[in-house]
């Protein structure tokens, strides 16, 4: 059997949780594979291949532009720039006003470099970042050549704010909000993150997953 699968990532499972949970669905053997990794604390589109040209052909989806949800938590951030991680708060209590966010989050649009995160999957002479910051270190990392296509002010009301964000692959949400936080002064943390889009693909195609 070769196909694609559109799933709605659950909260709290890793993409190789919902890789395990889909293997079992299939005969023994049965290569499944998934293409962009989402944080377990994120929910939202991941595509999944099931059979071995399928796998073999995720890549084709990995470099597809894609969209997100993500609420920002102001006056604090976290060292996994996520609500999982160690939140300080920055004792910064501005409340912005509409218009000065806005103003900063249009400062983010185009082309740019981005550090990735230690608390990521980035490999840096093959082990994963997350794994070294778990060892509590912390190595120097390349930025990488991003693109914020789009971003846009959903909702808003102090210390919270929602946004939408059209961006191209290897974009960091959760580092796109404690740089937001940096600009602003007052640090932030990506505190929910759904994807919504990958490419032609969207979140409302997608099927849910029970346990």
């Amino acid at each position: 059997m070769e196909t694609f699968l559109l799933i709605n990532k659950p909260v709290g499972w890793t993409s190789h949780d919902v890789v395990g949970f889909l293997r079992k669905q299939y005969p023994r053997g049965t290569k499944v594979g998934h293409s962009g990794t989402l944080d377990p604390f994120a929910t939202g589109l991941l595509i999944v291949g099931v059979g071995r040209e399928a796998t073999k052909r995720l890549d084709e989806f990995k470099n597809l532009p894609k969209t997100y949800e993500a609420i920002l938590f102001l006056g604090a951030t976290s060292d996994t720039q996520d609500k999982d991680g160690i939140i300080t708060v920055t004792g910064v209590e501005k409340k912005y006003t509409q218009e000065e966010i806005e103003n900063i989050l249009k400062t983010f649009v185009g082309p740019q470099l981005q550090t990735p995160p230690m608390y990521s999957a980035k490999k840096i002479n093959g082990k994963k970042l997350y794994e070294l910051a778990r060892e509590g270190k912390e190595v120097e990392r390349q930025p990488s050549e991003i693109e914020i296509y789009n971003i846009k002010l959903l909702k808003y009301e102090y210390p919270r704010f929602k946004i939408h964000v059209d961006c191209s692959t290897s974009t960091y949400i959760r580092t796109l909000a404690h740089d937001i936080g940096q600009k602003l002064g007052c640090g932030a943390y990506c505190e929910e993150l759904t994807r919504t889009r990958i490419g032609e693909y969207y979140l409302k195609d997608a099927q849910n997953l029970t346990r």
